[in-house]
């Protein structure tokens, strides 16, 4: 019993060691309300959500804007490359 426990933790590590992490980092360039609006679109946040996470970038230099599996972030990673956002999948 003990070792279906531990394997069951393990298999629950290995789950969650793939998720990964979007990051947007502040940049001098874009305006809050263009990044916010980029927020909103690309990634589904809320309005209250996007303002959130650009004045974390904004104050902390970086923030994680999105968690989930690579395919996933790549493909919203790709859309806001493709707008001039600095970003980064860790």
């Amino acid at each position: 019993m003990i070792k279906e426990k531990q394997k069951t933790d393990i298999k629950n590590k290995e789950k969650h060691s793939d998720v990964k992490n979007l990051i947007l980092f502040n940049d001098d360039v874009n305006t809050f309300d263009f990044v916010i609006e980029t927020l909103i679109e690309v990634c589904g946040h809320n309005p209250a959500q996007a303002e959130q996470c650009a004045l974390i970038a904004h104050f902390k230099g970086k923030c994680s804007v999105k968690s989930g599996d690579y395919s996933e972030l790549k493909s919203l990673c790709n859309k806001m490359t493709q707008k001039k956002l600095s970003v980064e999948i860790v």
